[in-house]
């Protein structure tokens, strides 16, 4: 009987596997893959250079969500508005805070301020106002004083909120102060900032908050940062430019309503019973620190903290030291006496 042959074990030359192993690569799949992450990349390099700002206001929301701030959308009089909120309030010691931009802001410009303040239980809404930023932008609306701040009366009860301590910043303070006329027993605590809304002298042309050139957009930046003005790229500006001639009609509106001044606050904030907290930037030169005084001394328990070092922007460029300010404010139990502070720059 014939023992079967022993089963010969062939070796393959590492060489050879080696070749074997580039050949069977999937090089066809990853040229695909490599192609398209080109693609993709340039797109996004395309995107970033037409539109920078909205770059900027994107990144902006994704820092807020990922701080717990989130982007939403309520109906308010049939007009879609939109808001962040964050923070949890539980009621007892907790508070809710109402934010309200300027003109030709957004809820985004809060961005510095809102996570300071969601702290010891308090929920913060900051909404875009009727026209601006992600909020409906109706060709029917006056986008004046009164009917933005209807906008934010209307917001609060579409919020179920209420009492609230209510913030406004610029124009936004000028509204504040028209919801804290009509609405006082709602507001528990006012902060204003920076804010328009009564007499002073006006030393530029309103018209620069609807840039045309180059030149009126570098005039705007001027008259909002207290020091030298920051140099802006090249696609920056000209995207910032494109905004100002697609939505510049809102900002106009607006003007064209403040400045027939017939909705000023001069000699009506005395009946304010609410502590009052004015905040400015020492250097603002677009609205100046005599304005914050002239409201100081309407109220008398309000207080007065003009923060040197800052300008018309101060609370996003000096949120570090706003932010505490307010905070101590907002819990004061009492509320603080009032006062005039100067806040040094370091």
């Amino acid at each position: 009987m014939k023992r079967p042959e022993q089963e010969k074990i062939v070796t393959m030359p590492a060489r050879t596997r080696e070749r074997l192993s580039f050949h069977t690569f999937p090089w066809r799949f990853f040229r695909r893959a490599l192609v398209i992450f080109a693609v993709c990349t340039a797109a996004l390099l395309v995107y970033v250079w037409q539109r920078p700002v909205e770059v900027l206001f994107r990144m902006t929301a994704i820092g807020l969500r990922l701080k717990g701030i989130h982007s939403e959308y309520v109906a308010i009089d049939g007009r879609r508005i939109h808001y962040y909120t964050g923070g949890a309030y539980t009621g007892g010691s907790g508070t809710l805070v109402v934010l309200v931009h300027g003109l030709g802001g957004r809820s985004e410009d809060w961005a510095n301020l809102m996570p300071q303040l969601m702290r010891d239980h308090r929920r913060v809404y900051a909404p875009d106002l009727l026209g601006y930023g992600q909020s409906e932008k109706p060709g029917d609306a006056t986008y004046s004083v009164p009917e933005e701040a209807h906008l934010i009366e209307a917001f609060m009860d579409a919020q179920h909120l209420d009492q609230v301590d209510l913030a406004g910043w610029s124009m936004g303070g000028w509204i504040a102060m028209r919801v804290a006329l009509d609405r006082p027993q709602r507001i528990r605590r006012l902060m204003l900032y920076d804010s328009a809304g009564v007499r002073f002298n006006l030393s530029f042309d309103p018209g620069l908050f609807v840039p045309r050139t180059a030149q009126e957009l570098t005039e705007l930046n001027a008259l909002l940062n207290p020091g030298p003005v920051p140099s802006i790229p090249g696609f920056i500006e000209r995207d910032v430019l494109r905004l100002s001639r697609k939505d510049g009609w809102v900002i106009r509106r607006s003007l064209d309503a403040m400045l027939t001044q017939k909705d000023l606050m001069d000699g009506k904030l005395g009946v304010l019973k609410m502590p009052v907290l004015i905040a400015w930037g020492r250097q603002d030169h677009l609205i100046p620190p005599a304005a914050g005084e002239a409201i100081h001394g309407e109220i008398p328990q309000s207080v007065l903290e003009i923060f040197d070092g800052c300008g018309h922007l101060a609370p996003r460029q000096c949120a570090a030291r706003i932010g505490p300010k307010t905070v101590e404010f907002l819990d004061a139990d009492p509320p603080l006496s009032s006062r005039t502070e100067e806040i040094p720059a370091h």
